[in-house]
């Protein structure tokens, strides 16, 4: 009965989703479905029922190996561009420091470690398509992918540890045991592509239809998820890791389309709707000041991303880079879990989260409507 309320339910994200003129991303969808479905409204879908949370696990590890996929390592357009995207990505991480330690401090949260990497964060799955459908093009945009790509990176990898700072001893082994073994996966799976074996596999997965691709990768996104939960680290670092070594080879794009039916069509809403029924808003409600923390949050973040200004990038690229989504979700669910923040506290990441979507969603469309005007006057004068 649960599964069918969530799969049904899990149709809201897309129907949200579909106007352009919002530009609403389908976890927004997914996530008010939660809320919804969860013990605050109706109590159809408890984040605690034990079947419930272990699919959400699930989707959890998927959801982050899927955004680890989209960080664009391998595209060589890049590599021009990498100086610069690392000074702007820098400039952000430093800006993040002095608000992170005032909002910790006019809120009484006492987490500005954690508020750093939020503020830092950037979201490669929400700001590249947002490029892409926008069509944004010219060397400011390319600046901005290995900006993007590397705040991405480094702040999935520091939200374990600015989670539990009195553990990040102990986390940050874990960290490395997780990241090593991705490392090896990666000289063995590009081991794999140069010899051709993985062409054979996919040609005889292809003629059988036994889908061994697939199966060979969730076999071992589990198993280094496996190694996660060994070491005490969240599945989020091991999804995010594996994902990252598939984008450095080269997803193929039926292993693309596989992970996308399994993510997006059942794991991925179940996630989203999971962490949705887990949050409290009543909370917030309780605490209003939690609403502030979350506007803040999002305010900040914008501010920090408007600094590389200094550096010569356009405001409205800026805007745009400090969209977030993988890092505010992964530390409120690692905070549902983990019960390291407040209540309420994780329900005002997402909230600034939110925010950081409404400012990119804006900025993208001003950035467009400058190239378009440009683009005129620069035919009206031929």
């Amino acid at each position: 009965m649960l599964l069918s309320v969530v799969c049904l339910a899990g149709i809201a994200g897309p129907l949200l989703a579909i106007s352009h003129r919002w530009g609403l991303p389908v976890v927004v969808g997914e996530l008010l479905v939660g809320v919804l479905l969860g013990p605050m409204v109706l109590g159809a879908a408890r984040a605690t029922e034990p079947t419930f949370a272990f699919l959400a696990e699930i989707g959890f590890a998927l959801v982050m190996f899927v955004a680890g996929s989209h960080v664009p390592i391998g595209d060589s357009r890049l590599r021009a561009a990498l100086p610069k995207g690392l000074l702007r990505a820098a400039l952000v991480g430093v800006a993040s420091v002095p608000v992170a330690i005032m909002l910790a401090q006019v809120f009484g949260t006492g987490h500005a470690v954690l508020y750093a990497v939020l503020l830092a964060s950037s979201s490669a799955a929400l700001i590249l398509p947002i490029i892409d459908a926008l069509r944004l093009s010219g060397g400011p945009v390319l600046e901005l992918l290995p900006q993007v790509a590397v705040a991405d990176a480094v702040c999935i990898v520091a939200v374990p540890l600015a989670i539990d700072p009195a553990r990040a001893g102990r986390a940050a082994l874990g960290a490395l045991a997780v990241v090593g073994c991705a490392v090896v996966l990666f000289v063995v799976l590009r081991a794999t592509e140069r010899r051709g074996w993985r062409h054979d596999v996919h040609r005889l997965s292809e003629r059988r239809k036994f889908a061994l691709e697939l199966r060979i990768n969730l076999a071992i996104l589990f198993g280094l998820a496996a190694v996660a939960q060994t070491t005490r680290v969240s599945i989020m670092l091991a999804g995010f890791t594996f994902g990252l070594a598939v984008a450095a080879i080269g997803e193929p794009r039926r292993l693309a389309r596989q992970l996308f039916a399994v993510t997006e069509g059942f794991f991925g809403p179940l996630f989203f709707i999971w962490l949705g029924a887990s949050l409290d808003l009543r909370a917030l409600g309780q605490h209003p000041a939690l609403i502030g923390l979350g506007v803040a949050l999002g305010v900040g973040a914008l501010a920090t991303h408007l600094v590389p200004r200094l550096a010569g990038q356009p405001t409205t690229l800026g805007a745009l880079a400090c969209a977030q989504l993988g890092v505010p979700v992964a530390a409120a669910a690692l905070g549902v879990q983990s019960h390291l923040l407040a209540a309420g506290e994780p329900t005002a990441l997402v909230l600034g989260a939110l925010v950081t979507i409404a400012v990119a969603a804006v900025a993208g469309s001003l950035a467009a409507r400058s190239r378009d005007t440009a683009a005129a006057a620069d035919s009206s004068r031929s």
